[in-house]
């Protein structure tokens, strides 16, 4: 049967920022599900995918980490899909033993019950320490106490043989009371978020590996009232779940500069690279990234999506003029939800003009 050929999209929804959609752990999944649907091929980041001890396997998904996904957004490397990856499991020492014996729990369950290559595990050498923050707009992030402690584990476990590097750190309790009491019911922002991102960052940085992180905490007294987007971090004893099996498939990142023609036609045929990229998703408060800059100055056509947050970094509030931009070739395209981009991604696939789909047409005498 004929299979129309993929059309590998981005999705992008910024960590620590309180989105609408995207601001919990796994409440995207739905839409990343959606656009995957009618891409074929979506590339999105493990802030989308993680609900904790939920999960939802899609081989049309790709699962990488948002440092990886300016590397490649920029054409530094490339995506090489894989059959598995051998996780190497990274424990912050700072971790109590019963929090640490539930999180090694998981890790059995996973190769028991689920076939995971999960069989290299270390400690690091002392705490990591993570402080967390916010910004003055409300933005989280942190700062790790001991970042040389973590590289070294993580290195170690590269030699050893990791292929991916799932990394597990003590994260403070009670940081912000309030702001985890209004995150619960739904209308704040994830506390951990940004630091989580500042984590992996530095390892993928350092060690060129698939990485993704998840915090140590103690169990939540039960609150009747959750919102649902918050539910699935109440579930379990641990994060680690979802990050493990993000992380099993998780595509291999290659150096785009270290591919010859030889090896690119014979190892690397199936490598996906910026150039293949068909469109990238954003929410339309959040433009500002590493990753959506170089999508404009790559000519890739833009979606935002309304999905409001504590920011609002819009087109226009990064000088760009959306007529000047369609002159330079970027199509900077606004969807009121979800559903509205997924259709224009399906248009886009089948190289439907967006102008066709619009009522009134305009005659072809009035454009210039």
């Amino acid at each position: 049967m004929y299979k129309k050929q993929a059309f590998p999209t981005l999705m992008i929804i910024p960590t620590g920022i309180g989105c609408d959609i995207g601001g919990f752990a796994g409440d995207a999944i739905p839409f990343a599900r959606l656009l995957a649907s009618v891409s074929g091929c979506l590339i999105t980041h493990p802030n989308i995918m993680n609900a904790a001890s939920l999960y939802y396997p899609d081989q049309r998904i790709l699962y990488v980490e948002g440092f990886a996904l300016d590397k490649f957004s920029s054409g530094q490397i490339g995506l090489q899909k894989v059959q598995k990856q051998r996780i190497g499991l990274l424990l912050d020492s700072g971790i109590d033993d019963e929090l640490k014996n539930r999180h090694l729990q998981v890790v059995d369950a996973c190769r028991a019950s689920l076939g995971l290559d999960i069989s290299l595990v270390e400690i690091t050498d002392y705490p990591l320490k993570i402080v967390l923050k916010k910004s003055s707009v409300g933005v989280s992030w942190g700062d790790i106490e001991n970042p040389n402690i973590l590289i070294k584990c993580g290195k170690l476990l590269k030699e050893k043989g990791a292929t991916a590097i799932a990394v597990v750190t003590r994260f403070p309790e009670c940081f912000d009371q309030e702001g985890l009491d209004k995150y619960r019911l739904g209308k704040g922002v994830d506390t951990l978020s940004g630091t989580e991102a500042i984590l992996s960052h530095l390892l993928v940085r350092e060690l060129g590996l698939p990485c993704a992180h998840s915090p140590a905490l103690n169990i939540l007294k039960l609150k009747p009232d959750l919102d649902p987007r918050a539910a699935a971090e109440e579930i379990g004893f641990t994060f680690l779940p979802s990050v493990l099996n993000g992380l099993s498939t998780a595509p291999d990142l290659v150096d785009t500069s270290k591919i010859n023609y030889e090896n690119n036609c014979m190892k690397f045929k199936n490598l996906i690279t910026i150039n293949d990229v068909g469109a990238a998703v954003v929410p339309d408060s959040a433009i500002g990234g590493d990753s959506i800059l170089a999508c404009i100055e790559g000519g890739i056509p833009i979606i935002t999506v309304k999905n409001p947050s504590v920011l609002n970094v819009t087109i226009d509030s990064l000088g760009y003029s959306y007529d000047e931009l369609r002159k330079e070739g970027v199509d900077i395209i606004c969807a009121d939800n979800y559903l509205h981009a997924a259709g224009f991604i399906a248009a886009m696939r089948e190289g439907i003009s967006l102008e066709s789909l619009s009522r009134p047409i305009r005659s072809i005498n009035n454009i210039h």
